[in-house]
């Protein structure tokens, strides 16, 4: 039994906590619809033009787009490659397993920044730099070691009894992962696909040193050379800032409960 003061103590430190999460997403909030450009907040004459005006000045018409392409792409086929390396890995087995899954994780081990060099050099040979294939790729490329070992996870987890059955029912490896494994992994790959989305959309790094043409340049990117235009008008540079979390925002509410549930579920088990 927790007692009256634990409890007391509990509620009080999740409100202090929430209170600190919400306080800067509040105020970013509050500046974006300000009609001061100096960072004041003046919440009695709102001015709600400063999204238009924001998303008109920077152009996020042509960023958006961008960022629509590389990150639906990258999602789509990520997604793919973790479920299947996932099922692989975690339910037929593949041969070298052993040394092969360990290999795989070097992935989430190695940082971006110690390989961000050559790997620019790479892609620049197979003339991959400034356009769509390259950040594309290589967002699919740190991405899948995550997915293999997220969905291996996940899939080992479930019953290993009902795809039995269903093995002795004559069900092959495919209608097993499509009838079986897929609906009952549905949170954890919904999770995977937030996750990939958030990673790929709020990318800047990757971006910065492989795409330098402006006509493929994703939101991060706009939003880097909007800033630097508008510093000194900080409730636009809100306005815009808050224009591109929108989707990210939108997407998890979308998805919320089953992103709790893949968050709690699907990693219990490696």
């Amino acid at each position: 039994m927790i007692s009256s003061r634990e409890k007391i103590f509990n509620y009080a430190f999740l409100t202090l906590l929430a209170a600190s999460v919400l306080f800067p997403i509040v105020y970013i909030l509050g500046v974006a619809i300000s009609p001061s450009t100096s960072g004041t907040l003046d919440l009695a004459h709102p001015q709600w033009s400063n999204f238009a005006t924001a998303w008109q000045q920077a152009g996020f018409a042509r960023y958006l787009r961008s960022s629509v392409i590389i990150t639906g792409t990258v999602v789509g086929v990520s997604t793919v490659l973790a479920v299947m390396s996932g099922y692989a890995f975690g339910v037929l087995g593949v041969v070298g397993e052993k040394a092969l899954f360990p290999l795989m994780l070097l992935g989430i081990m190695i940082p971006m920044e110690s390989i961000i060099v050559p790997l620019y050099y790479d892609f620049l040979a197979f003339d991959l730099t400034d356009g769509y294939q390259g950040i594309i790729l290589a967002h699919i490329g740190t991405g899948v070691s995550f997915g293999a070992f997220w969905m291996r996870a996940a899939f080992r987890t479930m019953p290993a009894g009902i795809a039995e059955s269903a093995e002795l029912d004559g069900a092959g490896s495919w209608t097993r992962l499509w009838r079986i494994y897929l609906p009952i992994s549905r949170p954890a790959i919904l999770t995977f696909v937030v996750l990939s989305f958030m990673w790929t959309w709020n990318d800047y790094f990757l971006s910065l040193i492989l795409v330098a043409d402006p006509a493929h340049q994703p939101l991060t990117l706009g939003l880097g050379t909007f800033s630097g235009r508008h510093l000194v008008q900080v409730n636009l540079l809100a306005a815009a800032a808050v224009l591109m979390s929108l989707p990210i925002v939108g997407l998890y509410l979308f998805f919320q409960r089953q992103f709790i549930r893949g968050m709690l579920s699907g990693a219990l088990k490696g």
